[in-house]
């Protein structure tokens, strides 16, 4: 690893360009900016963002792992911000990405914070930064995740919490050794989907096979429920304690997720849609690690059952304040809750999943500031990898054991073979307490105190390049004047960013990440969440909100999406709190939707802003899994924009059409156009059919 020193420069900036940023520049016969002009009016290294965004979209959560604390959706990769934000530093080598801070004395301001990229990467360049969300979840991560603090506190603090907890919940997630007969902490139990014909009742799960190791195979028999290990082609059970009793037992009826209709009767299976959801499955294999024997993979015991049953028996005792705040509400993505029939959110948890949060929630209560904060923030994001919504992929010999998350999909998807951690085993496994406070905590806090950053030279290789004087964190405050009293603090708002406390013109830059005009889910998704943070967190935020004050697109009774309302009312208080000369708001975008264009065009229209520049960066891998088979754009506009009436105003050259054949040429054109349209006389419907003429239907994905 290598420590940043001044001797060793990148390529200035301002050079590094892409030929093909450059020819459609020219092609575009776009002048340069000149009075009042920023670096990043003139030039912006796409080519240098490009090369780091290309190995950091794979795991983001590696490159920047303080930032990743609990679950939120649609995160940029945080070195195309930091690339953005550096080209603000007051001068030429500070503007060097590998060289630390650069905006000490600067205010930045992220209206749309969401995941808090912007936040992390300007503290880390000694601005103070300002963070606004309508959304509790981002302003509670982004104070857990920023406030300093000592590691080693943290760390004996989560050891007492755990312990306290295994204490109390252990016994419910224990089995037996059946080699030695000891009492050992259960790794997982999966579980099998139940469904009916008009014949007999079966159980369906993803495939037969649960296991695939190097010299072997675990399976599960469809007839009987018995586990056996093929090798060299022979077949042989897996020890057990006992038969399984009252789970698939001797007629188990186990069929895979391609049987769709009963060969007997000829009837369609159906789901138990009558039940509540976690009563829908049925254990069919459990998995646990002896200190002596090692792996144990069997099927479940009598008194796995038993210890299933006990917590069966205390679920209604259960006290989590009123039924109905668990009410799942129709929406965009809790839609397919509810067509599953599942009304609650308790519902998507099993018993012992129940008494782990009902148990946290007590012993929180114990603790205060920023221990309990990361203790609830920590219990609260085990939850995507600790519910019924859980599927399993151990069958994979290259990832043994690895949880399919709820949200793998951005979305709710319902599992055939579901996974049910234990949160409290003791020993690191893929979504339990332990690897959760390791891979989220303690990774992030270490490198929060010392950043590091990838280096790709010519020959492709990656080198480590520590960032001396930086950390990603700061102190918090709660009024402007406080804000400017020193470097790297943070002030974190809740709240409609349509009316935000700020002085007029006092903001030198705004840097975010707008919602992507449909990207209601994600709101909707992190109610799955917020339930739980409300009793987890109660004091840390206002949890309950009006949605509709959400920059997402919903059509009203008068035919304007909520969008480009709350768009134009967000950036209208941008220009509110904006320097009038020096200022500059900066955001990626990018959407196949020529509504979604026309919206954000009709937004910054009526805010008074005027494009500057418009670059483009490479942003999603085509392999991630919510946007596999998709016909998905793989990059951002990063559009730079000014304050109307300060400076030149040079007109875009319009363009007859727009390429929907190639991602990167399509947000060059777009962004070409956005500037037009900004410069043009043209009226609002005039605009929507100048865009959906130019993003022809039928070409887009």
């Amino acid at each position: 690893m290598t420590e940043y020193s001044p001797s060793k420069k990148i390529k200035p900036s301002s050079d590094v360009a892409s030929d093909v940023r450059q020819l459609t520049l020219d092609e575009l016969i776009r002048p340069r900016q000149t009075e009042h002009s920023l670096s990043i009016d003139r030039a912006f290294p796409e080519e240098f963002v490009n090369d780091l965004s290309r190995q950091e979209v794979f795991n983001k959560h590696l490159f920047r792992p303080n930032t990743y604390l609990h679950k939120w959706w649609a995160r940029r990769c945080g070195s195309t911000f930091r690339t953005i934000l550096k080209q603000f530093a007051s001068n030429h080598d500070s503007r060097d990405y590998y060289a630390p801070g650069g905006l000490e004395g600067i205010t930045v301001l992220d209206p749309m914070m969401g995941g808090g990229t912007t936040l992390h990467e300007a503290i880390r360049l000694g601005a103070n930064v300002i963070g606004a969300d309508i959304d509790p979840i981002p302003i509670v991560q982004a104070r857990a995740s920023l406030t300093q603090v000592e590691l080693a506190g943290l760390r004996v603090v989560f050891d007492q919490f755990f312990s306290d907890l295994h204490d109390s919940l252990g016994p419910y997630f224990q089995t037996e050794c059946p080699t030695c007969e000891e009492t050992v902490d259960v790794q997982y139990l999966l579980h099998g989907l139940r469904k009916k014909c008009a014949c007999r009742n079966v159980v369906q799960i993803d495939q037969y096979d649960l296991r695939h190791e190097d010299d072997s195979t675990i399976s599960i028999c469809p007839e009987s429920g018995e586990i056996f290990r093929t090798q060299n082609g022979q077949k042989t059970a897996v020890e057990t304690l006992s038969p399984p009793t009252g789970t698939v037992g001797a007629a188990a009826n186990l069929i895979t997720k391609a049987e769709k209709t009963c060969p007997i009767c000829g009837q369609n299976y159906e789901e138990l849609l009558d039940l509540p959801f976690y009563a829908r499955y049925t254990p069919i294999a459990i998995v646990a690690a002896c200190p002596e024997h090692g792996s144990i993979f069997r099927s479940p015991s009598e008194a796995d059952l038993a210890r299933i049953k006990q917590a069966d028996e205390q679920r209604s005792e259960l006290d989590f304040g009123p039924l109905e705040d668990f009410i799942v509400h129709d929406g965009p993505k809790s839609s397919d809750l509810l067509r599953h029939n599942v009304r609650s959110y308790l519902d998507v948890f099993s018993s012992r999943q129940l008494l782990y949060l009902h148990q946290a929630i007590r012993q929180l209560r114990d603790y205060a500031g920023i221990d309990r904060l990361t203790l609830g923030m920590l219990v609260s994001t085990s939850l995507e990898f600790n519910s019924m919504l859980c599927g399993y992929k151990g069958w994979n010999k290259r990832r043994p054991g690895a949880i399919r998350h709820v949200f793998a999909l951005h979305a709710y998807s319902f599992q055939y073979t579901v996974l049910e951690n234990n949160p409290v085993n003791p020993r690191k496994s893929s979504g339990n307490l332990q690897l959760l406070f390791r891979d989220r905590i303690e990774r992030g806090r270490k490198w929060s105190v010392l950043p590091v950053e990838r280096k790709i030279g010519e020959d492709g290789k990656r080198e480590l390049i520590r960032i001396p004087g930086e950390t990603d964190d700061g102190v918090e405050v709660f009024n402007q004047a406080d804000l400017m009293r020193d470097r790297s603090r943070f002030w974190l708002l809740q709240g409609d960013s349509q009316s935000l406390p700020l002085d007029d013109h006092s903001v030198d830059m705004i840097v975010t990440d707008p919602p992507y005009y449909d990207s209601v889910q994600y709101s909707n998704l992190a109610a799955f969440f917020r339930v739980w943070l409300t009793r987890l967190l109660p004091d840390e935020a206002e949890w309950s909100y009006d949605e509709s004050d959400s920059a997402v697109a919903t059509k009203s009774t008068t035919g304007v999406s909520n969008f480009m309302r709350v768009l134009a009312g967000i950036f209208a208080e941008c220009g509110r709190v904006l320097k009038k000369q020096t200022g500059r708001m900066v955001f990626t975008f990018h959407h196949w939707d020529p509504s979604a264009w026309a919206e954000l065009t009709l937004a910054l229209k009526s805010s008074r802003f005027r494009l500057m520049n418009a670059y483009v960066v490479y942003s999603e891998h085509p392999i991630s899994v919510h946007i596999r088979n998709l016909n998905s754009i793989q990059h951002d506009s990063v559009l730079v924009f000014a304050l109307d009436g300060n400076g030149s105003s040079v007109p875009w050259t319009p363009l007859d059409a727009i390429d929907t054949n190639d991602s990167e040429t399509f947000c060059r054109q777009c962004g070409a156009t956005l500037g037009w349209l900004l410069e043009s006389a043209f009226s609002p419907a005039e605009i929507r059919a100048v865009w959906k003429n130019l993003i022809r239907e039928g070409d887009d994905g």
